[in-house]
């Protein structure tokens, strides 16, 4: 199940006329659907991800992930989670400093709920300016096609 999969089963989840549901999101990846430890290439694999990149996340202190008798990396639930919401927080284009100063405030408890959450609506404004941004550029592109006599399309 990569990255694509994850993020399918979430569009598909969306009802057209409801906002994302937290539910949805949440059952994206439900522990009970994932086996209680994992390899790093297992994790690669089911997110998309090079075992480099996860190796990276790690070092920036964004995800503590544990290590057998043999030194390898186990992934629990847990981690897995948090790189789920990682992957999308850097596909959209937030900064690794953001990322690294949100998961600090994780880290440090409830009483950063405040600060997280201001964080995550700056985000989504620039998302939603993102969006924008890329509609526009989609109607040029489309434009363009259709005046060569190729055929706009609807999908996306």
């Amino acid at each position: 199940m990569a990255t694509y999969h994850l993020l399918a089963q979430a569009l598909e989840s969306i009802d057209e006329d409801d906002p994302v549901s937290v539910e949805a999101i949440h059952r994206l990846t439900d522990p009970s659907d994932l086996p209680e430890q994992m390899t790093i290439a297992e994790v690669a694999d089911l997110l998309d991800l090079s075992p480099h990149t996860l190796r990276y996340y790690e070092r920036s202190g964004l995800v503590d992930v544990d290590r057998d008798g043999l030194g390898h990396r186990v992934y629990n639930a847990e981690a897995v989670r948090r790189l789920v919401f990682l992957t999308r927080m850097r596909l959209s284009g937030m900064p690794m400093r953001d990322l690294q100063h949100y998961v600090a405030l994780v880290d440090a408890g409830e009483g950063t709920v405040p600060e997280r959450l201001d964080m995550l609506l700056e985000h989504r404004d620039t998302v939603r300016r993102q969006i924008r941004e890329l509609t526009l550029s989609l109607v040029a592109t489309e434009y363009k096609i259709a005046a060569y006599g190729g055929t706009a399309g609807s999908e996306v």
